[in-house]
Order: C-alpha cells, then structure tokens, then sequence
C-alpha cells in the first residue's frame, strides 16, 4: 500500500487506515480508479478527506470553495459533509480530469451541491470577489499549481468568513522543504509560501503532516 503520511511507516499507516477510515463505497471506487491515472500522484489521501469532512461539519460550514480539483476525491468529501443546501464552487483548468470528478460527483448525489468554473482559477476568485461574495465562505481547499499559492491564499482570505477555515495540501513537499540541498524553484516557491503564512497574524496556524502536509489557517474573527 502506497504510503500517504510522512514519517509512517507502511505497516503503522494500514494501521491508521485500518482503525480510523470510514470511506463511503463511492469513495473508494473513485480512489482506486484515480490510482491508474498517470497523474495519480495528485490525489489526496483518504486520511485527510476524511478529515476535512470532519472538520466542515464541526464549523457547520455550508459554502466551499475549492482550488484544484483534479478527479474530485476532496470535492466529493466536503460535499458529502455538507448539508443538503450546501454549496462548493470549485475551480479547475482541465475537463479531462474534472470529467471524472463529474461522474463521481454524480454517482454520489451531490452534483447539485458543485458548481464547477472550468479556466484560470485567479479569474474564478477575482470575478467572486468583484460580484461581492467577500467574507461568505465558511471554508476553502487550495491544492493546485503551487507558483499561483500565495496568491489563491490571499483571495481565498478575502473570500472567508472571520472564523472561516483555509486548508493547504502539499505544503511540505515529501520532506524537501526541509532540506538545504533542495533549491529547486517550486520547493523555493512552498518555502516562501510557508513563511507567508506562519507570518499573517490574522490567523491561527497549524501545519499537520499528515499526508504531504497540510496547512489549516483560521481567518481570527475581527
């Protein structure tokens, strides 16, 4: 089994999932199909969709936003927390991918929860902005192209509640953000973007490893 947690070892991580994952069915037929795309390395792992799905529930939250859906795993999680009138706007570039994801999102009843916008995300949140959907969101999912981070956070800020929540993926970069060998530009970029954050003193921080880190940011109420 492909290890998804830095720093556990193949047998503790089975464990893990073994005593924690409660995967819907429909869940899990969507993991292993995305296990024979080419790009299955951009999936997320099971342990953290379920955790965010615990966490929307836990803030009640009913407006989503999320960057980079690839074949839907983590859009499926969230919009299965959510209630019946929840919503996820979800912004991607390729309808190959999000193809799937579609499919997925069908087969698991919560198509009418997704409103996909298919082009540049930056477009996607600066057009949400300027319609004036500012502080409406209660929670956002950022996990694509890692040079564009820094500015998904700060629209991502502007769009969510004072106690909305953020949640980073990829934040620790198998491990190469920690290494002084590693100078390549988007370990530099995940730097950078890690100091930004551990920086904003308008929110509260905690960078989990779980998976391939994620970083959850709270906007601090004002």
């Amino acid at each position: 089994m492909h290890k998804n947690s830095l720093g556990l070892s193949d047998a503790l991580y089975c464990y893990l999932l073994e005593n924690s994952l409660r995967e819907p069915e429909i869940l899990g037929k969507l993991r292993a199909e995305t296990a024979t795309h080419r790009q299955a390395r951009m999936q997320i792992s099971p342990e953290q969709g379920q955790l965010m799905a615990l966490l929307v529930q836990l803030m009640g939250a009913k407006r989503a936003l999320e960057v980079g859906v690839f074949t839907g795993y983590s859009s499926t999680c969230v919009a299965l927390a959510l209630p019946a009138d929840g919503e996820i706007i979800a912004c991607d570039v390729n309808a190959e991918y999000t193809a799937i994801a579609r499919r997925y999102w069908q087969a698991a009843g919560v198509a009418h929860k997704i409103k996909l916008h298919l082009g540049p995300a930056l477009q996607t949140l600066d057009h949400l902005l300027a319609q004036g959907q500012a502080e409406t969101f209660d929670f956002a999912f950022i996990d694509a192209d890692k040079g564009n981070y820094a500015h998904y956070y700060d629209r991502a800020f502007q769009l969510l509640r004072p106690g909305g929540l953020m949640a980073i993926d990829n934040v620790l970069w198998s491990g190469r953000v920690a290494d002084p060998t590693e100078q390549d530009k988007i370990t530099q970029t995940i730097r950078a973007f890690n100091q930004k954050v551990a920086d904003d003193d308008r929110v509260t921080l905690s960078l989990l490893s779980i998976a391939d880190g994620l970083t959850l940011a709270l906007k601090t109420p004002s």
